[in-house]
């Protein structure tokens, strides 16, 4: 058996924690990068709008508006697209292309878009089916050392960031849904938003052994809908399907790279601490779930699961044409667990402590 001398083996872990300190610094510069840019995008924004729109698009951080977040067609709060002239517009697109990645604005984009296709299919509808009823909402006032919060929803699209003294940044929840999947008729047929999301999902569940499957597969009657709506709060769904670590090499870089795609909406930084936190929280204790049929076309639903994330996915509506996807962290929704962590390090300071 080889062995390293006494003082390369000192060498070698000295230059590892030297490497490890190095990534954990860039990391949180990056971090730090990206929350001065989503300030400095906010800010902006917020400039140029009238005063009428910044009193329709912004609440203070504790008001519960902050809370009433959905993905379907209704009324909102905040300040929609069908309200900005040409430079509010440019200053709103250029926020939210620092709040997404550059795949992340281009599916919110996409979704956007596909109001037109069912403007065009439900001829007299009895929903406004408008790509400029999207909304930027603010919460708080934008800085390094505030609370504050931005919100960016219109039918299908609900996205929410957290922002706590620089205690982190709260990405969750995440929603995407496409309405038609795939579009079948006009100008953008052939278009399918949320296709990776689906189509990893199906080679995961395709690659199964009958033993796998015996877990991973609930044979019921697809949900018509994700289960958990868009609840305020949510916990652990029931503890089933096949878990990360019955899963060959292979499949488990296949259910990876699924909640990879997830993450990876969100910018860089966000995405790459997401990622970190699941792989702390241990990959063996993730489970993937199926129901319904494995054949495309057909309904269907998924759902991944870990000890501090949810991701849940169903195509059942509208003859199986029509996906809702969303992530929720248990303890971080609406940033949560940073709000908890500020008051814990707050009174570790005493009373004195601001705020």
């Amino acid at each position: 058996m080889l062995r390293l001398p006494i003082h390369r083996l000192l060498q070698a872990i000295s230059l590892l924690l030297i490497l490890s300190t190095s990534m954990l610094a860039s990391a949180q510069q990056a971090r730090i990068d990206l929350n001065q840019d989503m300030v400095d995008a906010t800010t902006a924004f917020l400039g140029s709008l009238t005063v009428q729109q910044r009193n329709n698009g912004t609440y203070d951080f504790d008001d519960e508006e902050r809370f009433n977040w959905h993905f379907i067609p209704r009324d909102r709060n905040g300040v929609p697209f069908r309200s900005m002239n040409a430079s509010q517009r440019e200053a709103a697109q250029e926020l939210l292309q620092v709040f997404f990645s550059a795949k992340g604005y281009q599916k919110a984009e996409a979704v956007r878009g596909l109001e037109s296709v069912l403007a065009e299919i439900e001829v007299n509808g009895r929903f406004d089916r408008d790509p400029e009823l999207y909304y930027l909402t603010v919460f708080g006032t934008p800085g390094l050392d505030s609370n504050w919060a931005l919100r960016y929803e219109g039918h299908h699209l609900a996205y929410n960031w957290t922002f706590v003294r620089g205690m982190g940044i709260a990405s969750s929840p995440q929603f995407f849904g496409t309405n038609p999947a795939e579009v079948r008729t006009g100008d953008k047929i052939g278009t399918r938003v949320l296709s990776a999301e689906e189509d990893i999902a199906r080679d995961l569940v395709t690659s199964l052994d009958s033993i796998q499957m015996s877990d991973a597969f609930l044979a019921i009657e697809a949900p018509r809908d994700i289960y958990t709506a868009a609840e305020q709060e949510v916990g652990p769904l029931d503890d089933v399907g096949v878990s990360y670590s019955q899963l060959t090499s292979q499949q488990k870089i296949i259910l990876l790279s699924l909640i990879e795609e997830l993450a990876s909406t969100q910018p860089d930084a966000i995405a790459a601490a997401r990622m970190d936190q699941i792989r702390e929280d241990g990959l063996d204790n993730i489970k993937f779930l199926w129901i319904g049929s494995r054949e495309r076309g057909d309904a269907h639903y998924y759902r991944v699961q870990g000890p501090s994330f949810l991701i849940e996915y169903d195509n059942t509506q509208n003859n199986a044409n029509h996906v809702h996807l969303v992530w929720r962290d248990f303890t971080g929704d609406f940033g949560c667990d940073l709000i908890r962590m500020h008051y814990q390090a707050a009174s570790a300071f005493g009373p004195g402590h601001n705020h």
